[in-house]
């Protein structure tokens, strides 16, 4: 079994993603699929009481010892309040 690491942004909630959480759950308790533009928003996964989950850009690092990710600071979007790595297995 292989394991991925990633890299996401968080931005804090805001009115849009309470208005879109409100509506997925709505949709939830209706035992129905939300809306297209509310999945989309939440990347087809139900949402993060952090915030909106976002890319940040990074660049596979290895060394001979060593194998991670860099970040370039000033490509971090402003309003990304939280940096999350994350293991996938």
């Amino acid at each position: 079994m292989g394991m991925s690491t990633h890299v996401v942004g968080i931005k804090l909630p805001d009115d849009k993603w309470k208005d879109m959480k409100r509506i997925w759950d709505e949709c939830e308790s209706m035992d129905i699929c939300p809306p297209k533009e509310v999945e989309d928003y939440f990347d087809g996964e139900p949402p993060d009481e952090k915030g909106v989950i976002v890319d940040i850009p990074s660049v596979h690092w290895t060394d001979e010892m060593a194998d991670g990710y860099e970040i370039h600071v000033e490509q971090i979007p402003k309003d990304v309040t939280i940096i999350r790595f994350y293991n996938c297995w």
